[in-house]
């Protein structure tokens, strides 16, 4: 037998091996990585494989939801941030604003985007689809807030969020609910005890820590990063309402405990005074939305929402609160243009400025304007027929949305803090004789209007 030359051995092994290794290599290029979305297609100007990783999850998953007919829109801070600072170049031009990978390259652990409820229904097929492309899915549900107060529709839950996974990155898809205020509503995350806590990092997500509102957004599609993709038409609008979004839902369960104690009146007196209340609280609603000030349910309106979640139909006004850094000069003339006549006008903008509008029949609209001090903030009142002063204090407090009486309006945060500095421990019951000058818990006598300035702090119409 003839000898082997040993190196002929040493350059076939090494052969071999060199097959072998680009074997591997064009696996896991054109196998793995499809299934498990670890290498990617050619992205224009990525710096690294992790920047690759970004892009391609978020292609692959608008392919899915394309391929599914689901219009999602992109709402995700921190390329919605980048965006808009690209927004008229964006907007110009149909292939982007740049050869580089910008945005969806962008260092993050999520991409957020937005589905409207009533646009899809059909789940089993996009999860299907979703594992055949490599995804993990999460779904999650919860009770229904719109629901609590019916006793046979109480435990019904609705989707609130969907989590998709593909390697390192994740989508996060937030789903939002029209509610009769005319605005748009998403619910909390909260995890179920049978659910992975460490699916993805949950607490590093920009949706879901609370409910949100935001008003219904214009919608633009354009191609980010060589993907098309929808965007909110003013990012940066949706980023201001984003960060001020906390929604805070009425008490319908404690709402039909209290009726349970006190039956609510139907007489046609109160039915009559809650549809005029209504409309007058939707005209200012609308008068100062227009001037762009922010206001919020106050004294006995908001004591309605919070505790029975409608308006009390013996207090026989409607009470608004403004911060006085937000008072224009043209909130008079605007109400009265919307056929509010003034009604009076206590107190100067410096001090205790207080107005009042006259509604439909006896229904008048209460504004206050309320003052913050170091440690707290108050706003004031006076007797006409005395020139006397008072102040009432209330806890510091910051503002949220609710709805009420099909209305997205802001109720202070720090709710039942604000009711009981007004009301007192005893909130819970209804009272019917109330004198503003000595019932409130939070009242304090506030000195005398000098008579010479009685002109200006004392006007009655």
């Amino acid at each position: 037998m003839q000898k082997i030359n040993r190196n002929v051995v040493l350059a076939l092994l090494s052969l071999t091996s060199l097959v072998f290794l680009l074997f591997q290599l064009c696996y896991y290029k054109f196998y793995l990585s499809q299934k498990n979305g670890a290498a990617f297609s050619k992205v224009r100007g990525s710096q690294s494989g992790q920047d690759s990783t970004r892009w391609h999850v978020v292609r692959k998953f608008l392919g899915l939801i394309s391929s599914h007919n689901i219009p999602v829109y992109l709402i995700d801070p921190l390329i919605l941030g980048l965006v808009d600072k690209d927004i008229e170049q964006i907007r110009s031009s149909p292939d982007g604003p740049s050869p580089e990978c910008k945005y969806f390259c962008a260092p993050r652990d999520f991409t957020t985007f937005a589905l409207l409820d009533k646009t899809w229904k059909h789940e089993v097929g996009l999860f299907r689809t979703a594992e055949k492309m490599g995804f993990q899915w999460l779904k999650i549900i919860n009770k229904d807030p719109r629901l609590d107060g019916m006793d046979d529709l109480s435990g019904m839950e609705i989707p609130l969020h969907y989590i998709f996974k593909l390697a390192s990155h994740a989508i996060h898809l937030v789903v939002f609910y029209e509610r009769s205020g005319n605005f748009l509503w998403h619910g909390p995350l909260r995890l179920k005890q049978h659910m992975d806590r460490k699916f993805v990092p949950f607490r590093k997500l920009h949706f879901g820590r609370y409910p949100g509102a935001y008003e219904k957004p214009e919608l633009l599609l354009v191609s980010i990063d060589d993907l098309k993709v929808q965007i909110p038409k003013n990012p940066s609008s949706f980023l201001q309402e984003m960060s001020h979004s906390r929604f805070l839902e009425c008490r319908y369960r404690e709402a039909r405990a209290f009726f349970q104690l006190y039956p609510d009146d139907a007489s046609l007196d109160a039915v009559e005074f809650r549809k005029k209340a209504k409309s007058l609280l939707h005209l200012a609603a609308l008068t100062l939305n227009n001037l762009g000030v922010k206001f919020w349910l106050s004294s006995g309106t908001c004591l309605g929402w919070y505790r029975q979640c409608n308006v009390i139909p013996h207090s026989k006004d409607v009470d608004l609160g403004i911060f006085i850094r937000d008072y224009k000069a043209d909130i008079i003339p605007a109400f009265q243009k919307a056929g509010l006549p003034l009604k009076h006008k206590f107190g100067k903008v410096e001090d205790s400025l207080e107005l009042s509008f006259q509604g439909e029949d006896d229904v008048k609209l209460d504004i206050f304007f309320f003052y913050e001090e170091d440690d707290h903030i108050w706003n004031g009142g006076t007797q006409a027929k005395s020139g006397k002063k008072f102040k009432y204090l209330f806890p510091k407090f910051t503002l949220c949305w609710t709805e009420f009486v099909e209305l997205k309006i802001h109720v202070p945060c720090e709710t039942l803090q604000y009711v009981e500095a007004n009301y007192g421990p005893e909130w819970k019951v209804p009272v019917k004789t109330w004198d503003w000058k000595s019932s409130p818990s939070n009242v304090q006598d506030n000195g005398v209007w000098p008579v010479d300035e009685w002109d200006d702090v004392i006007q009655i119409y």
